[in-house]
């Protein structure tokens, strides 16, 4: 008789089916997992934020620019020589720095001109009926929205929330989200506009690069064909 019980102990033991339940009473006890860290952004070869550690179709977290709006001299690093670049074509010649940063953005070689004219004339127009730069930040406005779309960056908006909490409200709904964010780009553009050109330069040239390089003829050197001597020979 206690042969016959082990018999069938070990029969049981040995049941798939009871090992599918057994399975799923300890999946059932354990504790839930705990969620990765999505802190720690990279950016891929397009300049797109990459989360490390990031759970497949999680929602990813927006990341920051790389420089503050008033930092015109940039850092110490291997840009700096590209951020004096950016600061003084963004206080004498800004039309040249949005050219510069539309061509960038749009990776379209040769678009450089067309842009480049535009802001020219709007900001020629401006300075004559209104004495001031005041029609330029209309079109250049919507090229930091693109930037902050394209590469998922914080906004104005979730920064004052971030900082002293204000404006939550609008971060509820994605569309008065961006409603609102769009409406601090523009206020960014026409309050600094210098600054805000040469924060925009130094994220596109950190991130992307010029267009002209991609359209560079890419040369591939073959190794010669190792020659024998036939038998003939």
């Amino acid at each position: 008789m206690a042969n016959h019980d082990d018999k069938n102990d070990k029969h049981e033991e040995s049941s798939p089916l009871l090992g599918n339940q057994l399975g799923e009473e300890d999946a059932k006890k354990a504790p839930a997992p705990v969620p990765m860290n999505l802190g720690g952004y990279g950016w891929t070869a397009d300049g797109l934020p990459l989360g490390h550690g990031s759970v497949v179709g999680e929602p990813m977290g927006r990341t920051h620019w790389d420089s503050s709006l008033f930092a015109c001299f940039g850092r110490s690093d291997e840009f700096c020589s590209s951020d004096l670049e950016v600061c003084l074509l963004g206080s004498v010649a800004p039309c040249v720095l949005y050219g510069s940063n539309a061509e960038r953005l749009a990776s379209t070689p040769g678009s450089f001109a067309c842009h480049c004219l535009t802001y020219a004339g709007l900001c020629l127009l401006g300075s004559l009926a209104f004495r001031s730069n005041f029609l330029a930040p209309c079109v250049s406005s919507p090229s930091r929205t693109a930037i902050r779309q394209k590469f998922n960056l914080e906004g104005s908006c979730e920064a004052f929330h971030r900082s002293c909490g204000c404006c939550g409200s609008f971060l509820e709904d994605e569309a008065q989200r961006e409603q609102c964010e769009t409406a601090c780009d523009f206020a960014t553009h026409f309050c600094c506009h210098s600054c805000s050109l040469c924060q925009e330069g130094r994220e596109l040239r950190r991130r992307l690069l010029h267009p002209g390089f991609n359209a560079l003829p890419i040369l591939v050197m073959m190794p010669p064909v190792e020659q024998s001597m036939g038998r003939g020979a």
